[in-house]
C-alpha cells in the first residue's frame, strides 16, 4: 500500500474529498493539520487513516517530526501534497528532506514561486510576458515606470493571490509606495490591459493533461482586494484553443508533472505598444495547484465531472478512469460583498435562479478578501444568461 500524506487536508473545506477519492484508489492517507481532529468534518476522518495534529503548520520542527513519525510509522512516504498555493514551498522542503521525488523539490521553487523567474520559462514556452523590473533603488523604479508609463503594477515577486498588489498611477504613488512598503522584494511591470484568463488541467507524469478547462475573471483581482469589492468570474463552457496550445506549451516549458496547474495569461482588450494586438495572449504567471476556492466544484459543475477522482486516479494510475465526453456550462461565481445595497436579495434570487443554483452559502473568512462574503454559484448554457446573473446579483439601489 503506498502512503500519501495530504498537508492542512481541511483547508479549503472541499479537499476531504481528494483524501476520500485516494483511499479509494487504494492508498493509505496520511494527514498533517493545526485543526483539533474532532474539528475535522466525518468525512475526512473517515478517509484518513491517521492524522498527526501539530500546534502551527508554520512551524518547521513540528510538521517535519510529524513527517519523520509517519515514516517511521507507515514506512517510505510515495507521496506528499497540499494542493494549496500557501503551502508550495514546504511542501517542497519536506519533500527534499525525506526524498519523496514524486512532486516538485525545493530547487524548483524559483521558478515557479517568483514571477520574476517564471518569465524566462515563459520564453522558453515561445509565450509573451510584460516588461519588467525588481524594486530595490528608488530611482531605478522610477526610471523604469517612467519608461513604460503609468500606471504599472507592484507586487510581492513571491505572493500569493494579489496580496500587497498595487497599480501605481504618478510618481507621487511611487513615493508613497517606497515610503510604506514592506521588506518584500517587489516586481515592477507594465500594466496591461486585458482581461484574465486561465488553462487549468490535471497534468499526469508524463506531462499530459488528463483533464483541462479554463476560467475568466472579468474583473482585477487586485481591484477587489483594494477596494473591498465583489467577486466574480466563472469557468468556461469550451476551452478556447489557443488557449489551450498556449496551456500546453507552457507545462511542458516549466517541466510539470504529476499534479494541477492554474496557469494565468492576459487576454488583450485593446491593441497595445511593446505587447500586442487585440485578442493577443500575454504570460501573467503560474500556479501548481488547482484554482483556489470554490474552482474545483465549479470543473465539477461545468464539465459534469468529477476532477476529484480524477486527480486521485492520475496519482494512483497515472490515468483518468471516468468519461469526459459529459455536457459542458458555463459555471458562474458571484461573492456579494457585505454591507452594500443590492436590488435583489437573497430570495429573490433563489426565486429568479433556484433551478441554475449548485452553491450557495457564505464564504470563509480566509478567502471573503478575494471573493467577498456571500457566494453563489450557478450554471447557465448560454453566455448571454450567465451576464445577466451577474448583472442582476451585482445591481446595487
Amino acid at each position: 500500500m503506498k502512503n500519501f500524506i495530504f498537508l492542512s487536508p481541511n483547508f479549503p473545506d472541499s479537499y476531504w474529498m481528494f483524501c476520500n477519492e485516494l483511499k479509494k484508489n487504494g492508498m493509505r492517507v496520511l494527514g498533517i493539520g493545526d485543526c483539533p481532529y474532532d474539528e475535522l468534518r466525518p468525512e475526512l476522518r473517515e478517509a484518513l487513516h491517521e492524522y498527526y495534529k501539530v500546534s502551527s503548520l508554520e512551524n518547521w520542527d513540528e510538521v517535519y517530526r510529524a513527517v519523520a513519525f509517519l515514516t517511521f510509522k507507515y514506512g517510505k512516504i510515495d507521496w506528499l501534497e497540499s494542493n494549496n498555493e500557501y503551502w508550495l514551498e514546504r511542501d517542497a522542503a519536506l519533500r527534499t528532506e525525506f526524498n519523496i521525488t514524486t512532486g516538485q523539490q525545493t530547487a524548483d521553487m524559483a521558478r515557479i514561486k517568483h514571477k520574476s523567474a517564471m518569465k524566462e520559462y515563459y520564453a522558453k514556452a515561445g509565450v509573451p510576458t510584460c516588461r519588467y523590473h525588481l524594486c530595490y533603488g528608488y530611482e531605478e523604479a522610477k526610471a523604469f515606470a517612467h519608461m513604460v508609463g503609468y500606471p504599472v503594477v507592484v507586487k510581492p515577486d513571491n505572493g500569493v493571490g494579489a496580496n500587497n498588489t498595487y497599480k501605481l498611477k504618478s510618481d507621487a504613488d511611487l513615493d508613497y509606495f517606497y515610503a510604506t512598503k514592506d521588506d518584500n522584494i517587489y516586481i515592477m511591470e507594465e500594466f496591461v490591459k486585458g482581461e484574465v484568463r486561465t488553462y487549468d488541467a490535471i497534468i499526469d507524469a508524463n506531462g499530459d493533461p488528463i483533464f483541462e478547462t479554463g476560467n475568466v475573471t472579468p474583473q482585477s483581482l487586485m481591484d477587489v482586494v483594494n477596494t473591498n469589492d465583489n467577486s466574480c468570474y466563472y469557468i468556461v463552457k469550451e476551452l478556447p484553443e489557443n488557449m489551450r496550445d498556449f496551456g500546453r506549451r507552457t507545462v511542458k516549458a516549466f517541466g510539470v508533472k504529476s499534479r494541477f496547474v492554474h496557469l494565468e495569461f492576459f487576454v488583450l482588450q485593446e491593441d497595445q505598444d511593446g505587447l500586442g494586438k487585440k485578442g493577443d495572449i500575454i504570460g501573467l504567471e503560474v500556479n501548481m495547484r488547482p484554482s483556489g476556492g470554490y474552482s474545483p466544484d465549479m470543473y465539477n459543475f461545468a464539465n459534469e465531472c468529477d476532477v476529484y477522482k480524477i486527480w486521485a486516479d492520475m496519482i494512483a494510475f497515472n490515468r483518468n478512469t471516468i468519461p469526459l465526453d459529459r455536457p459542458h456550462h458555463f459555471c458562474a461565481f458571484c461573492g456579494r460583498r457585505d454591507g452594500k445595497p443590492f436590488k435583489m436579495d437573497h430570495e429573490a434570487i433563489m426565486a429568479r435562479y433556484g433551478a441554475n443554483m449548485k452553491m450557495v452559502g457564505r464564504v470563509p473568512e480566509a478567502l471573503s478578501g478575494a471573493m467577498a462574503n456571500q457566494m453563489y454559484i450557478a450554471n447557465f448554457d448560454s453566455e448571454e444568461e450567465m451576464q445577466q446573473y451577474f448583472k442582476d446579483l451585482l445591481e446595487e439601489i
